[in-house]
């Protein structure tokens, strides 16, 4: 459960929000001080801040940099009302996570606070390399082969430079991971670490939230705002699937990469940045050059050092210490005695073709997991799955509520069109959001991201649905 500081005087609106966020489980602590929350924050594990900017004594933003000081990896929003947003937008600047206007928009409030929770836990959680057993961790980039000894040695002579990286694979490669690992062995890991997915923001929008706009740059644009890269500004930037970013936007981050510099959309100003950016790719870039859909000098430009994450049909003898790591992984979530793997089954799982590479494995595994009665996993137990992966199909053979789970659990591991709310009856899906909820008991952060979706997207479906929220998290309970 994420932990959460409030810092705002105002006694009503710490004592409402707190409520909400609890609401959200949250585990919510508050201080009505900027000194107060100081302290707060050098003695409480903390996941965000969320601070006024006017506070009696020691401002927000006094306050917010004193808290860099003590913690830099720390995400904080500050809240402000329309009279402060100069002061808003230059803590943002410094390096705070993002800005609230007050009166609070809540669903865009709690998608705030949903990315900042994320965002600090990417900057905070380390990615273990080549993880042995005794120094275990969710967040792990396992495998002894010659490809990934290969992988290895790259992250460490790049990680304390600032060249670009280009991460190319397949699908399920484990491209975040490494962008994560360089980031965290690297001489800005105590700077921000900016994810942005091309593919999952919509081509209207990425070019503003990534290079942000002024007041008036279009309609509803009511006021400044900071884009991702800005935001990160001494720190680094992810740009995950960037062979699909439009090639109009390409030119301006081929700009950033050439002259360190941005213009915010309808602005005239030149803004300095001080980025790392490493990108990545699950496309031919050299075929895409060709078709005219990526341009080739943003290719050069970004190959300075390019990462090669072999597929997993290429480096069969990482089966084993995967499905170990994922045995291990997600017994400890699903609360369970770990009950391993029978030989004839992992030698089924060696023959595989993994289109959908280490992703698919774990997908795999956690779904076994999830059925199986404590037993060592069996050929039967796996190839039933597998088998069901390859067509898309949910299980036909158990009962509807099984049935719901494991879909849900398709869409945590997959994110594709398959598994989307469009293709499923209105029936179908109000039941994956309660099964979602129950899974999560009733987060509604980790209810979404087991959905593959948005946390506005999420609340909308259980207003559609009529879903009590409170009954579906009763149940787990």
């Amino acid at each position: 459960m994420a932990k959460i500081l409030i810092i705002d005087d105002d006694d009503q609106l710490r004592i409402s929000f707190s409520k909400l966020l609890t609401e959200e489980h949250y585990d919510v602590v508050s201080a009505a001080s900027g000194e107060a929350g100081i302290e707060m924050v050098k003695n409480t594990p903390l996941d965000l801040v969320i601070l006024d900017v006017r506070l009696p004594g020691m401002n927000g933003l006094e306050t917010f940099k004193k808290i860099k000081k003590i913690d830099a990896t720390l995400p904080a929003i500050i809240v402000t009302a329309f009279g402060t947003t100069d002061t808003a937008i230059e803590a943002t600047k410094a390096g705070a996570f993002d800005y609230l206007l007050k009166p609070f928009d809540i669903p865009e409030m709690l998608n705030l606070i949903t990315q900042a929770v994320d965002a600090g836990y990417c900057m905070r959680t380390p990615v273990h390399v080549d993880a042995e057993p005794a120094t275990y961790s969710p967040d792990a980039i396992v495998g002894q082969s010659p490809g990934m000894q290969k992988v290895y040695k790259t992250i460490g002579r790049v990680a304390q430079t600032d060249a670009t990286v280009l991460i190319q694979g397949e699908s399920g490669t484990g491209k975040e991971l490494v962008a994560r690992a360089v980031y965290q062995h690297g001489i800005r890991s105590n700077k921000n670490f900016s994810i942005i997915n091309c593919v999952a923001i919509p081509e209207n929008l990425l070019e503003s939230e990534l290079f942000g706009f002024e007041k008036g740059a279009f309609t509803g644009a009511a006021r400044r705002h900071i884009g991702k890269i800005e935001q990160a500004d001494g720190g680094t930037v992810f740009l995950d699937e960037i062979g699909d970013m439009p090639i109009s936007i390409q030119a301006k981050i081929l700009r950033l990469l050439q002259e360190r510099c941005i213009e915010r959309l309808g602005g005239d100003e030149t803004i300095p940045v001080d980025v790392r950016i490493i990108a990545a790719t699950n496309r031919d870039l050299k075929a895409a050059i060709a078709q005219g859909l990526f341009r080739e000098d943003l290719y050069f430009r970004l190959k300075v050092v390019t990462i090669e994450l072999p597929p997993l049909r290429n480096r069969t003898e990482d089966i084993q210490p995967l499905t170990a790591h994922y045995l291990e992984r997600f017994s400890h979530e699903l609360k369970i005695d770990n009950p391993g793997i029978r030989e004839e089954a992992l030698a089924l799982l060696k023959q595989y073709e993994w289109p959908g590479n280490v992703r698919e494995l774990a997908n795999l595994i956690h779904k076994a997991l999830i059925f199986n009665r404590g037993n060592p996993l069996s050929v039967s137990d796996l190839s039933q799955i597998i088998r069901k992966q390859e067509t898309g199909e949910l299980s036909q053979d158990l009962n509807q509520e099984e049935a719901i789970r494991q879909w849900v659990y398709t869409c945590l591991a997959s994110p594709s069109s398959e598994h989307s709310f469009e293709f499923f009856s209105d029936t179908i899906c109000a039941m994956a959001v309660e099964e979602a909820l129950k899974i999560s008991n009733g987060n509604r952060s980790q209810a979404a991201r087991l959905l593959n979706i948005s946390r506005p997207t999420l609340h909308a479906k259980i207003d559609k649905y009529g879903i009590n929220t409170i009954s579906s998290t009763q149940v787990i309970r």
